[in-house]
């Protein structure tokens, strides 16, 4: 497909208009030098990467490909560590096993890490004890620490977070390349914690059954399937600090239009989805796929806007749409969604985000998601979607490979009593591996 490029369109026009969630520096000239030198840096992701995931992002809308996208709510400079890394990759690795053999089709896996060093806030100020700073909004913006000196913005955490942006995805390339994701040794992605897992038994058994499998096709085939050597995976973050995708923004040689080389696959938040507002504007011109969430408060108008502004071609594989509802909502204001999309011709892909929609507070007051809510919020996106002649194409998730209480529930039956023993997020809580992968094998059985 010829696609026509927005000709009215440049990397810097989003500052044009209204701009929510931006930090405020208090020094233009040292923010300007920051995103010059940004700009010059090698990219961290290549456009033949971007085009070849949103081919296969189109894929998964004609059902071919299951989309696993997942990792952290918000990454920190300090967890870029060889191991945590290794442990959210393994987790990702070993539910998309799960998906595999269950689902009986491919998975398209998609990291939220690599780049998650931004979050969106709620106020512009935090107070405590009658002291008010300006809010944490992630590691390349400011620190957490409730100091003045600390929740400054500080333009040279744009290079900070490049760079670490960088060892994160260059660490993961040379272990899918050296071979960890192999399928031929599924032991390499274990996890000590976990050896005791109630799961444990039901994961060994898929991986024994596609071990078998494997060398049963190997033998048909005379020689080792090197397809099953390596796995594609990408990466992805929300586009929400805008002078950070803007200043790697770039056109490439043989390729008509703008990418975003930041990451793949950007999305657009909640909070930053409003039509004429700087982040739609932004995304509309780049040519990576891109996500936009979509919650209950969103009316039919404003989702089939954003279906003709960020994707006027119609292009197969440009547009997810992840929906986050909430378990008790998703019934109420889903159904009209999908409809008025099809209605209306748009191809996009829909996933489903069981997380957002579901945060609550205990009595002392720490954010946590009930894992119940969580099941419940994708088994009726599954029937929603099927009720409605529609698919859903895959999950959005928070999760870790670490040993983390946050999310009350799961095969350990969670309280918030157990929270205290292990909360680490600085922003929102996610599944722990356990939790994750029980959340996997429960998609098997929702999807069939």
């Amino acid at each position: 497909m010829s696609l026509e490029i927005p000709s009215d369109w440049l990397p810097d026009s989003w500052q044009r208009k209204p701009a929510t969630q931006q930090p405020n520096y208090p020094d233009a000239e040292a923010l300007q030098r920051a995103i010059s030198e940004l700009g010059q840096l090698p990219p961290l992701v290549t456009s033949w990467e971007v085009n070849a995931l949103k081919s296969q992002l189109a894929r998964a809308q004609a059902g071919e490909f299951f989309v696993l996208q997942g990792g952290d709510c918000a990454e920190s400079f300090a967890d870029c560590q060889p191991q945590l890394i290794v442990s959210r990759l393994k987790v990702l690795l070993q539910m998309s096993l799960v998906l595999v053999h269950g689902l009986r089709k491919r998975v398209l896996r998609i990291g939220r890490f690599a780049g998650q060093y931004a979050k969106p806030r709620s106020a512009d100020l935090e107070t405590k004890d009658g002291i008010s700073l300006p809010s944490y909004r992630g590691d390349l913006v400011n620190a957490p620490a409730f100091t003045p000196e600390a929740r400054i913005p500080d333009p040279q955490r744009l290079l900070e977070g490049h760079m670490r942006s960088a060892l994160t995805i260059n660490f993961v390339r040379g272990l899918i390349d050296g071979g960890f994701a192999d399928l031929h040794h599924p032991e390499y992605w274990d996890l000590d914690w976990v050896q005791h897992s109630p799961l444990a038994a039901d994961y060994q058994r898929m991986v024994d059954a596609l071990g078998d499998s494997l060398r049963f096709m190997e033998k048909l085939a005379g020689a080792p399937i090197s397809d099953f050597q390596r796995v594609d995976f990408y990466t992805s973050h929300e586009a929400l600090l805008l002078w950070y995708e803007q200043a790697q923004t770039r056109r490439v040689p043989r390729a008509p239009g703008w990418y975003n080389l930041s990451t793949h696959f950007p999305w657009i938040g909640m909070r930053t989805a409003e039509i004429g507002g700087a982040h739609v504007e932004y995304c509309r011109g780049i040519q990576n796929p891109m996500g936009v969430k979509v919650s209950p408060s969103m009316s039919v108008d404003w989702v089939l806007d954003l279906c003709r502004v960020l994707n006027p071609e119609n292009e197969p594989g440009r547009l997810t749409l992840i929906h986050r509802m909430g378990a008790d909502k998703i019934g109420d204001h889903l159904p009209r969604l999908i409809e008025a999309v099809a209605k209306a011709g748009h191809r996009v892909l829909w996933l489903c985000d069981p997380m957002h929609g579901n945060t609550i507070s205990t009595p002392n007051g720490l954010k946590t998601r009930p894992f119940e809510k969580i099941l419940s919020e994708v088994e009726q996106s599954f029937a929603i979607h099927a009720a409605c002649g529609a698919q859903l194409g895959g999950v959005h998730l928070e999760l870790t490979g670490e040993d983390v209480t946050e999310c009350t529930g799961g095969a350990r039956n969670l309280s918030n009593a157990d929270l205290e023993r292990a909360y680490r997020s600085t922003v929102d809580p996610r599944l722990n591996y356990e939790q994750a992968l029980e959340l996997a094998l429960k998609i098997v059985r929702f999807a069939g």
